[in-house]
């Protein structure tokens, strides 16, 4: 069973932009960020922080929190990820 582990899909849509846009943006191939956007595949810790950049979000939005909870049900603490790293 695939795990919904990031949102790209959902805050692109929110944002109203395109996989297309994303894309070209970081200067990949679409079919990679449709992978990302279908959960069948994960980008790197440091495109994530691309795209929280480029989207003007906090990187944890990105994050299914429901996920994380299921990967660490013990720990119900909120996800804390740096907003601004530098």
């Amino acid at each position: 069973m695939d795990k919904d582990i990031n949102r790209i899909k959902v805050v692109l849509a929110e944002k109203k932009r395109t996989n297309k846009w994303l894309a070209e943006q970081l200067g990949c191939a679409p079919t990679t960020v449709s992978k990302w956007c279908t959960n069948s595949s994960q980008p790197p810790m440091e495109t994530y922080i691309k795209i929280a950049k480029l989207l003007n979000i906090a990187i944890e939005e990105l994050i299914n929190k429901e996920y994380v909870n299921s990967v660490f049900p013990e720990k119900k603490e909120e996800l804390i990820i740096y907003k601004d790293i530098h």
